[in-house]
C-alpha cells in the first residue's frame, strides 16, 4: 500500500522507511511522485498540531494517505525550549550547526545535574476520507557539554542518553538509535495502530 511521507528531510525519511517498509507500506515522497508538495506554515503550538497540518496538506495534494512527523528537543533548563521551534532556533536561515551552537551557548553555565532534556516525536496519519491516526514517542536524555559523533542530524551530537552510557544520538548506530529514539518509539506505537486500522478498513 502506498503512503506519502510529508517530509523533505532525508534523515527522517530514512528512519520512517526502516520501520514502515516491514509493514508492507510503500513510503514515497513528492519527489518520487514527480510533484512538489505545497509548503505548510507550521503554526501549531504543539508537535501534534504541526504533524497534522503537514499530513493533511499532503493528503489533500496527492489523494494518498499521508504520514507526517513533527518533532523537536525540549530542554528542562530552558523551560521546554526550543520545542516546536527546534529547527528554527537560530532563525529561519540557521542550519543544524547554528541551532546546536546556540543551544550550547545558552547551556554553558548549566551543571550536569540540570541538563535534562527530551526529544519528542508526534506522528499524524491522515486518510483521504478524513480518518486520522496518531502516535507519540519520547526519549529522555541530557545535553552534553560538547558535540560528539558523526551520525544523525540536528541536535543528535549533543543529546546524550543513559541507555548507551552517555553516548550521544550521533555516536550510536542506526539500530541502536531506532531502539530508543523518540521517532522509533512513536513509529513502533503507530505500527500496530495502523495495522489494526487497515485490517478493519481495507483501502
Amino acid at each position: 500500500m502506498r503512503f506519502i511521507i510529508a517530509t523533505h528531510n532525508p534523515h527522517k525519511l530514512e528512519e520512517m522507511r526502516r520501520i514502515l517498509v516491514p509493514l508492507g507500506i510503500e513510503a514515497v515522497t513528492d519527489t518520487d511522485l514527480g510533484i512538489i508538495l505545497p509548503d505548510v506554515e507550521e503554526t501549531g503550538e504543539t508537535f501534534a498540531e504541526n504533524a497534522y497540518l503537514k499530513a493533511a496538506s499532503a493528503c489533500k495534494a496527492t489523494g494518498l494517505p499521508a504520514i507526517a512527523d513533527d518533532s523537536g528537543l525540549m530542554v528542562d533548563a530552558l523551560n521546554g525550549a526550543p520545542g516546536v521551534y527546534s529547527a528554527r532556533y537560530a532563525g529561519e536561515d540557521g542550519d543544524d550547526a547554528a541551532c546546536m551552537n546556540k543551544l550550547l551557548s545558552e547551556m554553558k553555565e548549566v551543571p550536569l545535574s540540570e541538563r535534562g532534556a527530551q526529544f519528542q516525536s508526534d506522528i499524524s496519519c491522515v486518510f483521504p476520507n478524513g480518518d486520522m491516526l496518531t502516535a507519540k514517542g519520547v526519549c529522555r536524555g541530557y545535553i552534553a557539554f560538547t558535540p560528539a559523533g558523526n551520525n544523525g542530524f540536528g541536535y543528535d551530537p549533543v543529546f546524550a542518553v543513559e541507555e548507551y552510557n552517555g553516548r550521544t544520538y550521533a555516536e550510536i548506530s542506526d539500530s541502536e538509535k531506532d531502539a530508543i529514539s523518540h521517532r522509533g518509539l512513536a513509529l513502533r506505537e503507530f505500527a500496530p495502530i495502523l495495522r489494526d486500522f487497515l485490517q478493519k478498513h481495507p483501502q
